[in-house]
């Protein structure tokens, strides 16, 4: 399993065998240069997802500022994800 901690943080989705499951991933973006430094990440949560039997459903970013000097910004990046029947 991918680990989601320091750059990016990863929302656990419930257990339980849900219809719908969102989950959030914050990304960081690269001090230098264009593009997020934890792209992998992001794939590894839609690909654990599709693993369950969830297909993304819907994805939306939004900009989570600054966290400091030469940290980069973060964006937020919110995953609906629907049970395949």
């Amino acid at each position: 399993m991918v680990d989601y901690s320091d750059s990016s943080t990863y929302s656990m989705a419930s257990g339980e065998d849900l219809h719908y499951v969102v989950l959030q991933v914050t990304l960081k973006e690269k001090f230098l240069g264009t593009g997020s430094g934890n792209l992998t990440e992001l794939e590894a949560v839609i690909n654990d997802q599709a693993k369950k039997g969830y297909r993304l459903h819907t994805i939306t970013t939004s900009n989570g500022g600054s966290k400091g000097f030469m940290g980069g910004d973060r964006i937020q990046a919110t995953m609906v994800f629907e049970k395949i029947m």
